[in-house]
């Protein structure tokens, strides 16, 4: 029972904007043996969603989303640090970035995370990238998937031309492509020509996974 309700109390200290409170709750989970994948998918993903979920309804604002933000990075930087003091092998390179005209990167955040606790070495380059930064950030990382995010009808417009550009450039063999974003379905996914897709941070790295011959 202690366990679920430091979890909960985790989840909680996101959705209210407590860094503070989420970085302790964060160590005092992990020294109880808890995994910091298992915290971070049933705690931390979990409250900034939430959180995001009250800011589309008008009943958060920017400062309640600015505060659950930041509550969400302190508690990832505890349970990130875990990840890389394990020393847990690498399963894959994954590029990921928010397409040109899209600045939104909290769902590219969320899903950097979970994929980083997942085992992927993440290489995520922002927020705006041009298809001409893309592919020179490809060729540089040689990465194993590549994600593409996209949170407005008319940049998930746009993920067509990166995919178009990686096979001008001859790098689209081998090279897998997810995609993500809150227009983007499964039936998109198809049409635009990925491999997969993410609906969350969790299906995102499920999906990544499966694409890198693993189990979600």
């Amino acid at each position: 029972m202690e366990l679920i309700y430091d979890l909960d109390e985790l989840k909680k200290s996101i959705l209210e904007g407590d860094p503070e409170l989420a970085e302790e709750l964060a160590k005092s989970i992990l020294e109880s043996g808890v995994s910091s994948l298992k915290a971070i998918k049933d705690a931390v993903i979990p409250g900034i969603l939430e959180a995001g979920e009250l800011w589309k309804q008008g009943v958060y604002f920017v400062p309640d989303i600015v505060l659950s933000a930041e509550a969400f990075k302190s508690a990832m930087a505890v349970l990130e640090k875990e990840q890389t003091g394990a020393n847990r092998k690498k399963v894959g390179k994954f590029l990921i970035c928010s397409v040109e005209g899209d600045i939104h990167d909290l769902g590219k955040n969320i899903v950097s995370s979970m994929l980083k606790a997942s085992g992927f070495e993440i290489h995520d380059i922002g927020v705006d990238v041009p298809i001409s930064k893309f592919i020179e950030k490809v060729k540089e990382v040689r990465p194993d998937i590549v994600g593409l995010g996209a949170y407005m009808s008319t940049t998930a417009a746009t993920i067509k031309d990166y995919i178009q550009a990686l096979e001008s450039e001859g790098l689209r063999s081998g090279l897998k492509v997810m995609v993500g974003g809150v227009r983007i379905s499964e039936q998109y996914v198809k049409e635009l020509g990925a491999d997969e897709w993410g609906r969350d941070g969790v299906h995102a790295a499920e999906n990544a996974l499966k694409l890198m011959g693993g189990e979600s």
